[in-house]
């Protein structure tokens, strides 16, 4: 499975770089943005009444997106990945963000605005994610969990800049490729096995705009609905990524995540009446300032 992971990756990466290189005959097919940047943040504090700790932050970011488009077929690769570490005065170093995220698109024209599409997409993580204050014991690492979802529907994209795949017919892999987490029914697996395979509906949106001329946003929601065990539950996650350039180099970025699955069960570490969690609605936000590099053509 990790192959196959690393594989994936490989794909999508030698996308970009045909891209980027490809003569003018290809070129016009192509449309192609990389955008990067590793951003700081830092607090200290000296003598302050009230309270607090000096920390510092650094967090890389990375996205890709090759599109492709000749006559009435298209194919749209995204990559994106993010990495957030963080230290306060009384702590070692902890990680705050992780995020690995691959799909590929393919589409054929139906009529106007609305393609017959199918979509591959896949979700994990880099590094060991631990409930803090407890780093000891993992909770998750990369390919536990790891998602591979596959939707077949039809697409609307009536801009350029954003689209929606409905798909009444899909399937939702998740991969928890560790014996541990799998003996615990980490993520919605039974005890023992390593994997979980659901089938029902989805819905995958994308905003990709400049919103003005050093101002771009990219917001991603995906929902799927499981036909096969609680279907009045639906699995959310829904990303924003806001970047701000103050010059060709130096961003403020803004990151939010919005995570619900009902599979995924939190217990607070400060609770010791259960050993048992529940689903709870996730959320995290990053803001950092840094240096940007965005590349299109």
């Amino acid at each position: 499975m990790k192959q196959l992971s690393l594989l994936f990756i490989a794909t999508i990466l030698t996308l970009s770089s045909f891209a980027f290189e490809t003569g003018t005959d290809t070129v016009k097919y192509w449309k192609s943005k990389y955008e990067s940047a590793i951003g700081f943040s830092q607090t200290s504090l000296t003598n302050w009444t009230k309270g607090g700790e000096n920390s510092v932050s650094v967090k890389a970011m990375i996205n890709i997106f090759e599109d492709y488009s000749k006559g009435k077929f298209t194919w749209n690769n995204y990559l994106g990945a993010a990495y957030m570490i963080q230290k306060q005065q009384s702590t070692n170093w902890r990680k705050a963000d992780d995020k690995l995220n691959l799909f590929t698109k393919a589409g054929i024209y139906a009529w106007k605005h609305w393609d017959y599409t199918g979509l591959l997409e896949f979700k994990s993580q880099f590094s060991n994610g631990y409930n803090y204050p407890n780093d000891s014991v993992y909770t998750s690492k990369f390919m536990a969990p790891g998602y591979f979802q596959l939707s077949i529907g039809l697409s609307y994209k009536p801009v350029d800049y954003f689209s929606v795949l409905l798909s009444p017919i899909g399937a939702r892999l998740t991969v928890v490729n560790d014996q541990t987490l799998s003996d615990q029914e980490a993520y919605g697996v039974k005890k023992g096995e390593k994997s979980l395979l659901q089938a029902g509906a989805s819905v995958n949106a994308i905003i990709k705009k400049d919103l003005f001329k050093n101002v771009s946003l990219l917001s991603k929601l995906d929902l799927f609905n499981n036909y096969l065990k609680n279907p009045q539950n639906i699995i959310v996650s829904w990303e924003n990524n806001l970047l701000l350039k103050f010059t060709k180099y130096i961003s403020v970025n803004l990151a939010t995540m919005l995570i619900y699955d009902d599979n995924i069960l939190y217990k607070d570490p400060k609770d010791t009446s259960t050993d048992k969690g529940s689903p709870k609605t996730q959320f995290m936000e990053t803001l950092s300032v840094g240096f940007t590099y965005t590349l299109s053509r």
